[in-house]
Order: C-alpha cells, then sequence, then structure tokens
C-alpha cells in the first residue's frame, strides 16, 4: 500500500475550489492508501502570522477539513507542531542541503523579492522542512500544487543525496500524485481563471445561504448571445464550467439549450447556481459549525492523531540516527 502525505494550510478557508478540487480526492484516497494529513503551522511562522491568532486558525483549518470528509478513524490527521521530530529531520537532512542550492528555489527568490524586510532563514530552508514532513513518513506520493513542484523534486533529490552518502536505500524518491483527469478546476466568479483567496473571488464552506446568493448573483456576464450556438466569452465558460461541478447533468443541459437558443436570462442561471452551490455546502457548514463547538471531539483527534503520527516519526530518527552514526550511550 502507498503511503501519501499532504499538507494542509493552517490559515484561510476552504473554498468550493478547494472542495472540488484536491480535497474530495482526499476523502477517497483515504480508503485506498496510508494517508497523513497534517496541518502545517511551523510552514506558516515563515510569515511572522499574529500569535493570538495562529491556534485558533489551526483549529479552523481542523475543523473544515474533518466536516469536508476526512476521517481520523482510517488517515492519520495531526498538527505539525505536535510531532517534534519533524523538526530534528529537517535539521539532520539540513547537513546536506547547501545555501546555493536552497537560495535558487523559485519559491524563496519570488518571497524575498515581494517582501524584502523578511528574508528569514526558514523561508531559506522551507524545502528542507517540507523533505522532513515528507520524509519521515517515507511518503511514496505527495499531492502537490505546481507551486510546489520544484519543492518535491528536492525532497527528492535529498533523498538520493542521503542514501547515496551513507551507502543506504533508505528513504523513497516521493512522487507527485496529481490526480490525473480526477482533478477539478473550479473558475472563479470574476470572469477570469480558477478560484482562489488571493483573487478575492472564491465562495467559501463557511458562507451563509445569504452570502452565496449576493456573490453568485454579482458574478460576471454579458448581454447574452446575439445568434445560435455563439462562441461563449471567458466569463459565460466560467459560469457554464461551476454549474456542471454543481448543478445536475439535466439543469445544465436545459441552460446550455436556452444559450444556443438565444433564449437565456443570466439571472435564473444564476439563482440556478447559487442554489445548487447552497445545497452542497450547507450541510458542510452546519458540520464545521458542530465540529468547533465540541472541543472534547477536536481534542481527540488531534491527540490521536499526534500519537500516530509521532510513532511513525519515532521509528524514522531512530533509524536516520543511527545510520547518520549519532547513537546513545
Amino acid at each position: 500500500m502507498e503511503t501519501v502525505l499532504s499538507g494542509i494550510r493552517s490559515t484561510g478557508q476552504l473554498h468550493l475550489g478547494n472542495y472540488y478540487g484536491a480535497l474530495k480526492n482526499f476523502v477517497k484516497m483515504q480508503h485506498d492508501a496510508r494517508c497523513y494529513f497534517f496541518i502545517a503551522d511551523y510552514h506558516s511562522l515563515t510569515t511572522h502570522p499574529d500569535p493570538s491568532a495562529l491556534h485558533g486558525n489551526v483549529r479552523n483549518a481542523l475543523a473544515e477539513y474533518l466536516a469536508a470528509g476526512l476521517d481520523p478513524n482510517v488517515a492519520t490527521i495531526y498538527v505539525q507542531s505536535d510531532v517534534p521530530q519533524v523538526a530534528e529531520l529537517s535539521l539532520l537532512l539540513s547537513m546536506h542541503a547547501y545555501v546555493g542550492e536552497l537560495e535558487r528555489t523559485v519559491s524563496f527568490k519570488d518571497k524575498i523579492r515581494k517582501h524584502p524586510e523578511n528574508v528569514n532563514a526558514g523561508l531559506l530552508t522551507y524545502p528542507v522542512l517540507m523533505a522532513a514532513d515528507i520524509l519521515m513518513h517515507r511518503a511514496t506520493r505527495v499531492p502537490v500544487g505546481k507551486d510546489q513542484e520544484q519543492h518535491l523534486e528536492m525532497t527528492r533529490k535529498f533523498a538520493r543525496r542521503f542514501n547515496s552518502i551513507y551507502g543506504v536505500d533508505y528513504f523513497p524518491e516521493s512522487l507527485p500524485y496529481n490526480f490525473g483527469n480526477d482533478l477539478v478546476k473550479v473558475p472563479g466568479l470574476d470572469g477570469s481563471g480558477k478560484m482562489g483567496k488571493s483573487e478575492g473571488n472564491g465562495i467559501y464552506l463557511v458562507d451563509s445561504d445569504k452570502e452565496i446568493s449576493k456573490k453568485v448573483m454579482k458574478a460576471v456576464s454579458d448581454g447574452g448571445p446575439t445568434e445560435p450556438h455563439q462562441v461563449m466569452a471567458d466569463p459565460i465558460q466560467n459560469l457554464f464550467s461551476i454549474m456542471s461541478i454543481v448543478s445536475t447533468p439535466d439543469t445544465y443541459s436545459y441552460f446550455m439549450d436556452k444559450y444556443n437558443s438565444c433564449e437565456i436570462r443570466y439571472g435564473d442561471m444564476k439563482k440556478q447556481i447559487a442554489a445548487d452551490m447552497i445545497s452542497v455546502i450547507s450541510p458542510i457548514r452546519e458540520r464545521i459549525v458542530e465540529i468547533k463547538s465540541n472541543d472534547k471531539y477536536i481534542n481527540e483527534v488531534v491527540a490521536d492523531g499526534a500519537s500516530k503520527a509521532r510513532e511513525s516519526a519515532n521509528a524514522t530518527i531512530k533509524d536516520v540516527r543511527e545510520i547518520m552514526g549519532i547513537k546513545s550511550f
């Protein structure tokens, strides 16, 4: 059975793009592989988050992912900082990570260009910490976005380098898990590319029914087609793409026929999309509220996940220490 690891941001809310993108695949994947999902609070420290808000952000992220379908009885779900072995492995791996290669990473160069006032060592060694997260459980597959592909390649490089230096075949070379054709890309409501937090064009899993309707009704459209089967403008293609995801095939076909016959009323289409989004999101939102109000359940999930993650981590640290010559007296 493959071992799959995926990190979860400790800041930001889940939107519909996250849900129909990777998250629904995570929910299926957890039954087919040995899965580790962790909330990356160590990684978030590179941006110096508000200490008074960090714990609440971690708690919110945990509640949202659990509500969306991650099952702590099937997968190992934990908070990164609850597994101190991650920091130790990051230190050990850094002995064979070279400054030049870290300085050349695209993400590091991008961060120091955008935030020259915060060029900290954590940003520089971010790929090493990510490698430690992955190699700690000797993961064979890692779901990554485009922005993380270089980091995963560096993880494979660190694994090869460790194995070569010490003459072992210990760390696997983790491969990307991109879900193939199963990965759904949800467009934004502003007529542009994908839905995302930074773009401000998202529908969030915690949005109220009223907020969802208001956002959808403001979605960019045009004056409508002037001839049958007219080529759609990008914003209209986006609306139909969203409808194909949240609505039934019959509903989609109905509005497509209306478009092709120049009878489309975008207001009616948006009302239908909003109603169908609400039917998807409202049960998840209710579950988020329920989980967030249950401290006992959250504490049990975190404690159990940390215990299982530390068991795996302890075994790896014991082996790595021995391989590198660090032995107890």
